[in-house]
């Protein structure tokens, strides 16, 4: 594995159904792609590049190669970091309204049992420092940031609102900017919603009491015996709610920056700030 065989980047946003956008690619054979995110470029640079190429599989002749990591997209380092090493890749990034992504992405971290209940003192921008819940949605400057190393026409952005309606149509767009043919036989779009936070899990007080067995249950998370003591335990996780009062506070916070990302991508995203409720479940 060398670096030009590297052809693509799914680089962000998380909780925008990049994973989602990952397996219905990998789905196809001609396409291969590590399953875990490496986050190279983010978390784990001082590893190395043969550490990095190492975490690919074994590529078949005419595969095309890609990663996905959501890191790559707000974290300030990493622009320059991916084009000094992949200056030819194709990188795809797929944004969400920003409000629903960070009540998203701190419910994840809620039923991990890494944040809280008091949701306002993490999706509050008046009540302290900028975290990454509130990072994460500042797109305007993460894309320029990659646009300022990357012709147009090798940065694809995409729109989670519009894999939600129409993800046949939003998979074969990707593919057609990757150069896959539009078969006759064309790859459909992976049915299972990803991480679904409806779904049965352990709650976060548990889940943090038995943090110190995971190393000792991980030979053991495929077998019908773990399964069904995660049945056992799992339930329905009460979320805290995401009340009108802070989904205003966090529109007023974006509203400067989706304005300037819309200017950027020559896009009315003034949908986004009107949004009220009705955000999915998906990455």
């Amino acid at each position: 594995m060398q670096a030009q065989d590297i052809d693509f980047l799914i680089i962000g946003a998380a909780k925008s159904a990049t994973t989602w956008l990952q397996q219905s690619l990998q789905a196809d054979p001609a396409v291969c792609m590590p399953d875990p995110e490496l986050h190279y470029f983010s978390r784990f640079y001082d590893r190395g590049d043969d550490w990095y190429f190492s975490q690919f599989p074994e590529i078949q002749a005419g595969q095309l190669v890609g990663e996905k990591s959501n890191s790559y997209l707000d974290t300030p380092s990493a622009p320059q970091r991916v084009h000094d090493l992949l200056p030819h890749v194709r990188l795809i990034v797929q944004l969400r309204n920003p409000v629903e992504r960070a009540y998203s992405d701190y419910c994840m971290l809620y039923r991990r049992g890494e944040v809280g209940r008091d949701i306002d003192s993490y999706l509050d921008a008046g009540m302290g420092s900028l975290g990454r819940f509130l990072v994460g949605g500042l797109y305007c400057a993460q894309l320029q940031a990659y646009l300022d190393l990357y012709p147009k026409d090798r940065v694809q952005v995409l729109f989670f609102e519009e894999m939600v309606a129409r993800p046949v149509e939003h998979l074969s767009k990707v593919r057609q900017f990757l150069g896959l043919p539009a078969a006759e036989t064309a790859v459909v779009p992976v049915a299972k919603k990803v991480k679904d936070r409806r779904e049965p899990m352990i709650g976060p007080r548990l889940r943090k009491i038995m943090k110190p067995l995971k190393p000792l249950v991980r030979p053991f998370r495929d077998s019908s015996v773990f399964a069904a003591a995660r049945g056992a335990l799992a339930g329905q996780i009460a979320y805290p709610p995401f009340t009108p009062r802070l989904r205003s506070r966090l529109v007023n916070f974006y509203a400067a920056d989706v304005e300037k990302l819309g200017a950027l991508v020559q896009r009315d995203l003034s949908g986004w700030l009107g949004q009220v409720g009705g955000s999915t479940s998906l990455d």
